[in-house]
């Protein structure tokens, strides 16, 4: 368990033996402090962390990293290099300050010493589609054989991810880290602080591109990962050989590169794959020369890749092929488009946290795999940039040939609209919505009894509010 002592030497570099008080948890909100945590008050777009301070101290925090001088008396302890001064460290009172220039590079700074000081394993995963199911299905396999620290949720940018390090302790043996993008810098910034051994990319998809600028941009950005990684033997490249962008990336790392794929030679890859609707799927890894059947219940054909990803880093990690396909028939994981059966017998596809249009197109896909009335309840994609129209015109091409209700949320869904109906779509199975509230207001009369129900698209759009209405939830409101 981290420690003051421990803060402090990241922060100032001297040691304060005296300071060994153990630091139960590490918090950015001052509700979930509890006794003993350090709370990190960062200064947000809308609120301030400095202002719950007294809050998280009332919970319990004995600690408080801060980098603003505060009104009140609060017992400060100020780590700026011309401030700092030893004698003020001979004795500390609870709670107290800790006063630096700014908390997040503290926080940073505290990550890094706390990641050294534990020699883990550690696997960084980043893509444009699948980074988080690929996350969860390789912390489940590792977890066969090691104690695993993973990121939970998202939490996966430079905040989350420096916060999931502050837990590491003894026991663990292997991290899996998901690692987020929005603008060039940030990976390689994660990988300063988690130093990964091996790098995994998804693929390279247009989200995130309204802020990046482009796919190559995207791209360049997401390959910090295998540019951080260190030298072969010890540092790893799991690259998918069907993305034209990820298969670039082999030349721009000296770690060792191991490919994967469905539609190009790879070192893994996969062949009969049998999509057995909400059972999940299974098919044969072939993996350096030898071929094992799998079966999991991870939903759709896109799962493959999440499947290829996590035994390639299994296989590398020393488990065996028993404990794998183990690993995989078991790993029931919560994740994204999770089916629920709903008392009139429709079944609802919650994927309604995010959307990129990769992963708009595999879940229509899946979805027209299932027998039913197959119903698509679409949001906005959001944050596409030069790539909103020909991303939405994309969907609704999709969209035409694989459902048979189709009900549109948001301006940018009219894109999905045109194209869809140029593509055949009739005009009676389609319906337009300005916002998600207007149509959950009328979403339990345009189902009806053994519907497929597929709901998905960006988080600001609030699909959210469609499943409570779809499973009666009022708190969706």
């Amino acid at each position: 368990m981290i420690s003051l002592e421990d803060v402090l030497f990241a922060l100032t570099g001297q040691n304060f033996p005296q300071c060994d008080h153990p630091i139960q948890n590490t918090v950015i909100d001052s509700r979930l402090a509890s006794p003993g945590s350090l709370f990190i008050a960062l200064p947000g777009e809308h609120v301030d962390g400095h202002a719950y301070v007294q809050s998280a101290f009332e919970k319990g925090a004995k600690i408080a990293l801060i980098g603003q001088d505060l009104p009140g008396s609060f017992e400060t302890i100020d780590l700026r290099p011309d401030n700092f001064q030893l004698h003020h460290l001979h004795e500390v009172t609870f709670p107290v300050c800790l006063r630096v220039e700014d908390p997040l590079t503290a926080l940073h700074k505290i990550a890094t010493y706390w990641r050294k000081e534990h020699p883990v394993r550690t696997v960084g995963i980043t893509g444009s589609v699948g980074k988080t199911s690929t996350k969860e299905l390789t912390a489940a396999l590792l977890s066969q054989k090691f104690a695993v620290l993973k990121n939970p949720g998202n939490r996966n940018n430079e905040i989350g991810l420096p916060l999931t390090l502050m837990e590491l302790d003894n026991h663990h043996k292997r991290a899996v880290l998901e690692m987020g993008f929005y603008v060039p810098g940030e990976i390689q910034l994660l990988c300063d602080i988690a130093h990964p051994h091996i790098g995994v990319i998804t693929n390279i998809g247009t989200v995130h591109a309204e802020r990046a600028g482009s796919q190559e941009i995207i791209a360049h950005g997401k390959a910090e990962l295998v540019r951080a990684l260190p030298p072969a033997p010890e540092g790893i490249a799991i690259l998918n050989m069907d993305d034209p962008w990820v298969r670039k990336m082999k030349s721009q790392t000296q770690a060792r590169v191991i490919t994967y794929g469905i539609n190009h030679s790879a070192d893994v890859t996969a062949k009969d794959i049998q999509i057995l609707g909400l059972e999940g799927i299974s098919c044969v890894v072939s993996a350096f020369g030898e071929d094992h059947f799998v079966r999991s219940p991870l939903l759709g054909k896109f799962s493959v890749y999440t499947i290829l990803c996590a035994v390639t880093v299994a296989l590398q990690e020393g488990l065996n092929w028993p404990e794998i396909t183990a690993g995989l028939e078991k790993s029931r994981l919560d994740l994204r488009m999770h089916p629920i059966k709903l008392s009139n017998e429709i079944t609802l596809l919650d994927d309604s946290y995010n959307a990129s249009p990769t992963s708009t197109i595999a879940a229509l896909e899946f979805l027209h795999e299932l027998s039913g009335r197959r119903v698509a309840i679409l949001g906005d994609m959001l944050e596409l940039g030069q790539y909103e129209y020909s991303d939405h015109h994309a969907v609704g091409l999709v969209a035409a040939d694989t459902v048979d209700f189709l009900i549109l949320i948001g301006e940018r869904t009219k894109i999905i609209a045109a194209a869809a109906l140029e593509n055949g779509f009739p005009e009676n199975n389609l319906r337009l919505f300005s916002n998600s509230q207007s149509a959950a207001e009328e979403i339990t009369a345009l189902t009806q009894k053994g519907d497929i129900v597929l709901v998905k698209g960006s988080n600001i759009m609030r699909m959210d509010r469609i499943i409570a209405a779809l499973t009666g939830d009022n708190d969706g409101k």
